[in-house]
């Protein structure tokens, strides 16, 4: 498949650059082989049924934008990929010139050491706690088309409600749909809920270059699977139960995890799962996600989930009827489909 093959027009006026008035008060878009059904977010707990189980991913969103100074006296700003240790992370460093192995980098109360380059990124050694540092003096690193800086909306509304375990640079935004009230709902329903963790990386912002998508290689991120949340997918299958993925995070993770026949087991691993069209799915039966960006591989893997075509009739439905796009925007709720690929003259 090509690049091309998921491009879209999206008007800008339809990019959410701001969140909805209350986290459950966006719309949802139900999306079945049969029909498109124009829905509110308050109503995905009737649309599923006791003994299902939703997936979320638990990774709470890092301040990971860092601004400071080189030792020549420019600026540089930083924005940490991954936390390896108490005093060192990967880094993404945005300067002038290229940094130098063993030159500091100079924050605003603290610094940090070049230790070299790994691949796209940089290894820095700071002289505190990293995550200290990143509580203290780091910016909330807001995506790229939310074109302003974060304000104090932003430092809980771009953060899902039950995130606990830090270590993303970008929030797992179908989650940000989530709220107590909504909750209640589900339980009441008599939907399970279980956790897994995938640190979202500063690679899911980065476009895809090659128009073969079998040339593209994804980014690694790091994941985990408790105990209790494999136990739990496994009791939900034996009671004839499915499995709704809430956001790509935890439906990669999931796949990611299991086997070929579609078991599970805790674990903790890096995946580079790179879903496409003609992906057999193993686990997961319903996903509940946002509008993704054109070209962008959150845009294949929800082709691959509910059908090439039928995401393509989704997505002109969902722009002829004004949905919001992207983290903060609407949600879909995805049924999976058998394997559907584009036609090729």
């Amino acid at each position: 498949m090509r690049l091309s093959d998921f491009d879209f027009d999206l008007p800008d006026s339809l990019i959410a650059r701001e969140p909805a008035a209350s986290r459950s008060g966006s719309r949802l878009l139900r999306v079945r082989e049969q029909d498109l059904e124009n829905l509110r977010f308050t109503d995905l707990p009737g649309l599923l049924s006791p003994g299902d189980l939703m997936v979320f991913n638990d990774s709470r969103v890092l301040r990971a934008r860092l601004h400071g100074r080189k030792e020549s006296g420019g600026a540089v700003e930083g924005l940490i990929e991954r936390i390896l240790g108490r005093d060192e992370a990967l880094a993404q460093l945005r300067m002038s010139k290229p940094a130098r192995e063993g030159s500091m980098l100079h924050w605003q109360s603290t610094c940090s050491t070049v230790l070299g380059r790994e691949g796209e990124f940089w290894r820095l050694r700071f002289d505190a706690p990293v995550l200290e540092v990143l509580d203290r003096e780091g910016e909330l690193p807001l995506p790229p088309y939310i074109d302003r800086p974060p304000g104090a909306e932003d430092e809980t509304r771009y953060q899902t409600t039950y995130a606990r375990e830090p270590g993303s640079v970008a929030a797992p935004t179908a989650g940000l749909h989530f709220d107590d009230t909504l909750m209640r709902a589900l339980d009441e329903r008599g939907v399970q809920r279980a956790f897994v963790t995938l640190h979202v990386g500063a690679g899911t912002f980065q476009p895809v270059r090659v128009d073969d998508l079998s040339l593209h290689r994804m980014h690694s991120e790091w994941y985990q699977v408790p105990e209790a949340t494999a136990r739990a997918i496994e009791q939900t299958r034996r009671r004839g139960g499915r499995v709704i993925a809430v956001g790509t995070t935890s439906l990669r993770t999931l796949e990611s995890a299991a086997s070929p026949d579609g078991r599970i087991s805790a674990c903790a691993a890096n995946t580079s799962l790179f879903i496409t069209p003609g992906y057999r799915f193993k686990l997961v039966d319903r996903l509940v996600t946002n509008f993704h960006l054109p070209r962008s591989t959150l845009l294949m893997l929800v082709s691959a989930f509910a059908g090439y075509e039928r995401i393509r009739q989704a997505y002109v439905h969902s722009i002829s009827q004004r949905y919001r796009f992207f983290s903060y925007g609407d949600a879909m709720l995805l049924d999976r489909s058998s394997t559907d690929r584009p036609n090729h003259a």
